[in-house]
């Protein structure tokens, strides 16, 4: 599978392990899948470096999951298992993560974006 096969299947939350299945479906915000999602996001975004055109349906994972993740999450009733700052931490991996998707580029000063440690 390639890895933008990989990261459409992400998005669209088609294996029942996804991120995005787990957060909504199960309300458990599984930090090695999150791992994985974010980890294929960005090797997509380095691997795509010089490449001008968007594609739609990436675009619309990348915008997505900026805000979803984040919207679902800080519900009171989904169940915090991890402090904070790690929710905090993982919604703006996200968000840096868009806009080095639509911006073409990092918005760390570094050019790329530093190991999250999730």
């Amino acid at each position: 599978m390639t890895l933008i096969e990989r990261l459409h299947k992400e998005f669209a939350a088609e294996d029942a392990d996804s991120f995005l299945i787990r957060l909504r479906g199960e309300l458990f915000w599984d930090r090695a899948a999150f791992r994985r999602l974010v980890d294929a996001m960005q090797e997509y975004l380095a691997s795509e470096r010089n490449t001008e055109d968007l594609q739609r349906q990436t675009a619309e994972g990348f915008w997505y999951l900026d805000w979803y993740v984040k919207e679902w999450s800080s519900h009171p009733n989904f169940p915090k298992v991890f402090p904070q700052s790690y929710y905090e931490s993982a919604y703006e991996r996200l968000h840096d993560l868009a806009y080095w998707y639509f911006f073409g580029e990092s918005p760390c000063e570094t050019g790329t974006l530093a190991v999250f440690d999730a």
